[in-house]
């Protein structure tokens, strides 16, 4: 399995996305997480959303953003998600929004993150259920790394425990 450093949607901001002074309105940048994710699950894991039309339900507990730098309309972004967390009922990801300029400049403009559990069951009785198989397998080449430790900082605190 190959491992992506994130799954990207890309998005051009439109004049409906912005408010009376021009920026892009808060509440988009929530409104593409959720589009990230759901094109993310109609490109790898179609058979989640077989499922959703069933019985399964992907119910959002926390979405949050930190905005770095103002957007308009028709800047381009890349919404990236990754895989930060997964439990057997539970998904957290992470989102990075880049704009993209010309001659492949990017600029990180904001940062979010959505932790999201997986339900089943009627409206009226529904209950936790374990993340399906095939999103799990979906999921995996995603998934967020921590950094590699810096080799000459690994060598330099072997060497002070030789010592």
């Amino acid at each position: 399995m190959t491992v992506e450093p994130y799954y990207e949607y890309r998005h051009l901001v439109g004049f409906e996305e912005t408010n009376l002074v021009g920026n892009v309105y808060y509440v988009n940048y929530l409104r593409w997480q959720g589009r990230c994710r759901e094109m993310f699950l109609r490109e790898h894991a179609p058979e989640v959303v077989a499922d959703i039309r069933e019985d399964l339900k992907l119910f959002t507990l926390k979405c949050e953003c930190e905005f770095l730098a103002e957007i308009t309309a028709f800047d381009e972004l890349a919404i990236r998600m990754r895989l930060e967390d997964l439990t057997q009922t539970q998904i957290g990801f992470a989102f990075d929004y880049v704009r993209l300029r010309e001659g492949g400049v990017e600029e990180l403009v904001a940062r979010g993150r959505q932790r999201i559990a997986c339900m089943r069951g009627p409206n009226t009785d529904t209950r936790p259920a374990r993340v399906p198989e095939p999103l799990r397998r979906a999921l995996e080449r995603y998934t967020l790394r921590p950094p590699a430790p810096d080799a000459r900082a690994l060598d330099g605190r072997l060497a002070d425990l030789a010592r």
